[in-house]
């Protein structure tokens, strides 16, 4: 479990949050759900500027995407002792629909890099994606769908059970937010590091300043009037993704 340029858990903020969240817990199920819960709703869902950035820059940021804060929740588990691993996909890009629109829509590409965590718990692996939507935001995101809405893909969801999702971890169970919009299984990694250097990140050259300078503060933006409930929804849903999706909100 060593650590890495990402995976920084010795730093004194990943440290500090660790000991933290974990005070008073014993046993690792607890301590991986406070890791987990930490990192899904106490880092809120936004875009970081890059998603090789280091944990301990998560944290200062205080939201991150599946990427970033899968950085995050890798370093947490392993500053704990907790034995787990990086498992790379793309995914399609209409699942980030509604959040990048237009131009900035078409310029993404197709398949864009996507991770999630996979922790080692009582000798069993499990999947762990659920935490990428804070809990505030997606609940607020659930209000602007009727109740028999099953199956979205957009604004970061891309799910068949969109109403009850399972992003609660009890310690035998896989969680998932995006799991439906996967296109590629890239494979399983001891870091973030070894993903990127092989694979580089989302996006790249010219449009990957665009996206740092631009791109996500536009993304953000909207993301945090949604959470904060200041939309209106003005459309229907479409099919996109294999499931359905979300044709336009006004923000």
């Amino acid at each position: 479990m060593n650590e890495t340029r990402i995976l920084n858990f010795n730093h004194p903020e990943v440290i500090k949050t660790l000991e933290t969240i974990t005070q008073g817990l014993n046993n690792n199920k607890d301590i991986i759900n406070a890791c987990y819960l930490f990192v899904r709703d106490g880092i809120k869902f936004g875009y970081n500027e890059s998603d090789d950035i280091s944990a301990s820059q998560v944290l200062s940021d205080g939201y991150g995407q599946c990427n970033t804060k899968s950085n995050l929740l890798l370093a947490l588990l392993r500053g704990a002792g907790i034995e787990a691993r990086f498992h790379g996909f793309t995914i399609d890009k209409r699942l980030q629909y509604g959040a990048v629109t237009g131009i900035f829509y078409l310029m993404t590409p197709k398949e864009i890099f996507h991770s999630w965590i996979e922790v080692n718990h009582d000798g069993k692996w499990y999947n762990l994606e659920g935490f990428i939507l804070d809990k505030t935001y997606l609940d607020s995101l659930k209000n602007y769908f009727p109740r028999n809405t099953k199956t979205l893909c957009g604004y970061g969801v891309a799910s068949d059970d969109f109403q009850k999702p399972q992003v609660d971890w009890n310690g035998d169970n896989d969680t998932y937010i995006q799991k439906e919009g996967v296109v590629r299984d890239l494979g399983v990694f001891d870091s973030p590091d070894e993903f990127y250097n092989q694979y580089g990140t989302n996006p790249t050259g010219l449009k990957k300043v665009l996206f740092k300078i631009l791109v996500r503060h536009i993304m953000n933006k909207k993301i945090s009037r949604l959470r904060e409930r200041q939309v209106v929804q003005d459309g229907g849903l479409k099919t996109l993704c294999g499931i359905e999706e979300i044709d336009s909100i006004s923000i």
